[in-house]
């Protein structure tokens, strides 16, 4: 994994910075010139592509309705593994027996961890980064946001370097973060947080060392937020499938997460090339769904998810009634097993 001290130095040279993306037709202009009369239309008319893209965004929502039913009610939170020691350091009289194990008891730890990953495709980590961090790195964040929406309003062509995939759906966006420090913002604490997580003894070092090694290159750096009233996701894989995990990815919550605000639920073992292939098969995702094993990532401050990019999930609604902001620091280190296009370039945003 490509060290994040120094970051300015060491890790903005390989960074692949998100440049297609997001389409600035994610923000709509209130006015638009009708070719044919030469006059600008009124701020209620609409475009056939807007009125196509309502029509997808309600079958989807039906979509996305029919897979709560074949879900169940009865889907469990997702937990944290039980605090078990790392499996003890073998020794002996026969022969190799003078060789030792110099692995930290974190690092054999690690070795467990990445089984869990390779098992189930998804890991909750609880305590990730304390809560006083949480908190500034929220404020951060949602400065940033208002520096965002403040900078697309007056220019819409600046939306792709703002946001990813997200930033058009309703109360929802992936917030792009950049790794340079802003000056001119006090409560940037960015470098604070990367230190503490992915530090020398950092709180998720020893798993990614694991996962994708030294060569690991950090693909996403954003913030993914949910506002009362964004639709429940489909469930969905986040890359095409590949033979080895392309991503491992991190949602780390910058504030409780109750099941009103809508939390994501990931499918257990939806990872595998056969989970995938039923997945994509019309005859038998439905039948594959209601005998899913889900789980809800209902967090406290400060816990985060670790999930393989190829399982299958979805956030779900965060309510009107009950709900409020949920913010999900999120970042995400590419294995470099895989190589070639991965289907998107990344969420970064540049200084």
């Amino acid at each position: 994994m490509r060290a994040v001290s120094a970051v300015t130095t060491t890790l903005l040279p390989w960074l692949c910075l998100n440049g297609s993306a997001t389409s600035t037709s994610a923000f709509v202009n209130p006015t638009r010139n009708d070719a044919r009369s030469g006059k600008l239309s009124s701020p209620l008319s609409y475009s056939a592509s807007d009125l196509l893209y309502e029509d997808q965004q309600k079958a989807r929502a039906r979509r996305a309705a029919l897979e709560r039913r074949l879900l169940g009610d009865d889907i469990k939170p997702l937990t944290a593994p039980r605090k078990t020691k790392p499996a003890p350091i073998k020794r002996g009289s026969g022969f190799g027996a003078g060789k030792q194990d110099t692995r930290s008891p974190a690092q054999r730890l690690a070795v467990e961890h990445a089984k869990i990953m390779k098992k189930h495709g998804v890991m909750r980590i609880d305590s990730a980064l304390d809560e006083d961090m949480c908190d500034q790195m929220l404020q951060h964040v949602l400065r940033q946001k208002e520096l965002a929406d403040k900078a697309t309003s007056e220019n819409l062509d600046l939306s792709k370097a703002f946001y990813g995939v997200e930033n058009r759906r309703k109360n929802r966006c992936d917030l792009l973060l950049s790794l340079v420090p802003n000056e001119d913002d006090e409560r940037d604490i960015t470098l604070d947080v990367l230190q503490h997580v992915l530090g020398a003894d950092g709180t998720l070092r020893q798993i990614y060392e694991e996962l994708v090694g030294n060569d690991g290159e950090l693909y996403e750096f954003a913030t993914v937020i949910t506002n009362p009233g964004s639709d429940r996701q489909q469930i969905h894989p986040d890359l095409p499938f590949r033979k080895e995990a392309p991503l491992y990815v991190i949602f780390l919550a910058l504030q409780d997460v109750t099941e009103a605000m809508g939390p994501t639920t990931f499918l257990l073992g939806t990872h595998t090339q056969k989970e995938r292939s039923k997945f994509d098969n019309p005859q038998t995702k439905d039948d594959q769904l209601e005998n899913a094993e889900g789980r809800l990532a209902l967090l406290k401050k400060g816990d985060a998810v670790l999930f393989d990019a190829r399982i299958l999930h979805c956030g779900n609604a965060n309510e009107e009634e009950g709900g409020s902001t949920r913010a999900m620091f999120n970042f995400s280190f590419r294995n470099p097993k895989e190589i070639g296009d991965l289907g998107y370039c990344g969420s970064i945003r540049p200084g």
